[in-house]
């Protein structure tokens, strides 16, 4: 059982270096960056203590919303998507990416208090 899910994700590896564009597995860096940053504060939180409750709830959803604009931003810029998103460039789609960060963080600004 070991030895079959080793190949299977030695195979799940090789497939994703070799076939996998370099746009994508940047972005897909940014996704583990912002989904560490979150379980970070989540154990932070559970370990600590959340008494500037408002920091911590808007630091939290600012890591989910980012994690969520992401994979939006995966789904517009993978080729294999085109069929989906007729009429959005990839260009359009990280300008899509860029103006909702910046609704975002105004709003978690202003929740910040």
């Amino acid at each position: 059982m070991a030895n079959s899910l080793l190949s299977v994700l030695g195979k799940f590896y090789d497939e994703y270096v070799h076939h996998t564009p370099k746009k994508l597995k940047i972005i897909d860096a940014y996704l583990f960056y912002v989904f560490l940053t979150g379980v970070i504060q989540f154990i932070y939180c559970c370990l600590v203590g959340t008494f500037p409750f408002n920091s911590f709830l808007s630091g939290f959803i600012s890591s989910v919303s980012c994690f969520v604009l992401a994979v939006c931003l995966r789904l517009q810029v993978n080729p294999q998507n085109k069929l989906q998103f007729t009429g959005i460039s990839p260009e359009r789609g990280f300008a899509d990416f860029i103006f909702a960060h910046l609704i975002l963080h105004l709003v978690v600004v202003n929740f910040i208090g």
